[in-house]
């Protein structure tokens, strides 16, 4: 069985577009808050939680698709869902003119509340690491 697609809207504290791309969209701004380390050979990001001499755990993902300024969008290798990705977008809100995250993630049924917890903990994290 399929996942359950889930979509994520957050404001983001930040003017400047270019600022939140590069949180987004580069090794070095998810490192600031979506994993311990990213590192990035080619269209592949390798994602570590954990420190590489202790326990940890590492995921890869494909960049199947990414429009500067605009989303970057990446399937993890070794997912069973062919249709689920992970997808971070910037877009302006029309009615504040503040910019807003969303974020679009895939979950199995019984794991969509965890799903929400860790991006809820991924975004605090962002905004302490960087004030966004």
């Amino acid at each position: 069985m399929g996942k359950k697609r889930i979509t994520i809207e957050h404001p983001l504290l930040s003017k400047s577009e270019s600022i939140i791309w590069n949180v987004i969209s580069t090794p070095e701004g998810l490192a600031k808050w979506l994993a311990d380390e990213v590192d990035q050979e080619g269209n592949t990001l390798i994602f570590t939680w954990g420190h590489t001499y202790s326990h940890h755990e590492i995921k890869r993902a494909d960049i199947t698709n990414c429009v500067r300024m605009k989303y970057i969008r990446m399937k993890w290798q070794n997912d069973d869902d062919p249709e689920a990705y992970l997808e971070m977008r910037i877009h302006r809100s029309d009615l504040t003119g503040t910019f807003i995250l969303e974020i679009t993630d895939f979950a199995a049924e019984d794991d969509v509340d965890s799903l929400h917890d860790l991006w809820d903990d991924n975004l605090k994290r962002l905004h302490h690491s960087t004030g966004l």
